[in-house]
């Protein structure tokens, strides 16, 4: 990951909304959530839901599908890695390798 994505998706989830978005898609795995449903678990407006979306998806954190009429959102699981990747690029004295474990054990090999 280049460091100008890195500052993009740290600052998608700089804000409040968007963290706890994220963190929705990440509890839901797999499954994903259709875009209404994340609107209304949150307790937010649809349209700014909407954006905060699309803030994500445009980070690389987020990702959407299609399912007929529905639109379901998924955490990107290879974009949140590659962030942690990043993060810790220089950890360990310089040998990122042994940080390796760490970013699969955090990311649940999904």
């Amino acid at each position: 990951m280049e460091k100008t994505s890195a500052l993009a998706a740290l600052a998608a989830l700089g804000q409040d909304t968007r963290l706890e978005i994220f963190r929705l898609l990440v509890r839901a795995g797999a499954d994903g959530v259709p875009a209404g449903e994340i609107a209304t678990r949150l307790g937010a407006i649809q349209n700014t839901t909407s954006a905060h979306l699309k803030v994500l998806s445009h980070a690389g954190l987020v990702r959407a599908e299609r399912d007929g009429r529905i639109i379901r959102y998924f955490a990107d699981m290879t974009g949140f890695r590659d962030l942690l990747a990043f993060l810790m690029e220089d950890c360990c004295n310089g040998s990122p390798e042994l940080c390796q474990p760490v970013i699969e054990a955090v990311t649940c090999g999904c």
